[in-house]
């Protein structure tokens, strides 16, 4: 799979799995687009286990979101939180046992395509993994990818199990013709072991390209000007960085 931005100015933000990066990855790749001058928006379609703030349709996350995250590393007020649910499970669980009513996916589409009208750049953020659940019919980020015609830049993780975890979440991408735009490892251990110096040549073998970013652990807890610097020295030209 070759890294393909595609024509159109959407990327959606998946993973192997829970707590690998993503959203610092999307922060990273928000920060670099904003420091270019580009109108950039980010878009999370579900955000679980957060309690504060009702969310909604073109509304920022609240304190302890995703969102929250983004905007304190990049000062980026074009922020979009589709839905909320207070439970930390899937979109799809969360929904269920909240008695709330799922994500839209078909909605979210739509008020993506609307705002990709107006701005140069729209990340949009998945929960979990490729392949987790947003609503009762299964649709997952990936479906929602495939329906925007829009790249996916997958973040994974760095030590034992990784390479499991992206051969099928590529694999599964494949499956769908949803273009990938990159692997990205969204925490670099400050001191990797022999099975992380190992796993990045087999990585970029799986992607069938170099690898498109490599983010130190705790680059989320930078303050925004290091966390740009670190963004730029982490990722490729494509996403707005220097990485060779």
């Amino acid at each position: 799979m070759s890294r393909n931005t595609g024509t159109r100015n959407i990327i959606v933000i998946t993973g192997t799995s829970t707590g690998v990066g993503k959203t610092v990855v999307t922060a990273a790749v928000a920060a670099l687009a904003a420091a270019a001058g580009r109108r950039t928006a980010v878009v999370k379609v579900a955000q679980t286990g957060v309690h504060d703030g009702p969310g909604g349709p073109g509304e920022a996350g609240g304190e302890g979101s995703d969102l929250d995250t983004v905007t304190r590393l990049t000062g980026l007020a074009d922020t979009h939180e589709l839905t909320r649910f207070p439970d930390p499970l899937s979109p799809e669980a969360a929904a269920r046992v909240s008695g709330l009513p799922p994500a839209d996916l078909s909605r979210a589409r739509t008020f993506i395509d609307e705002l990709a009208a107006e701005r140069d750049l729209v990340l949009v953020e998945g929960a979990g993994g490729l392949l987790v659940r947003f609503d009762p019919d299964g649709r997952t980020i990936a479906d929602l990818a495939a329906a925007l015609d829009a790249p996916a830049l997958v973040v994974t993780a760095a030590g034992l199990g990784t390479l499991n975890h992206t051969a099928l979440t590529l694999e599964a991408l494949r499956a769908r013709k949803v273009r990938l735009a990159g692997l990205v490892v969204g925490s670099w251990p400050r001191h990797p072991g022999l099975a992380e110096r190992e796993n990045l040549a087999d990585l970029a073998a799986l992607a069938g390209e170099p690898l498109a970013g490599l983010l130190p652990a705790g680059s989320g807890a930078l303050p925004p000007a290091e966390f740009r610097a670190v963004a730029r020295a982490g990722l490729v030209p494509a996403l707005g960085g220097q990485r060779k």
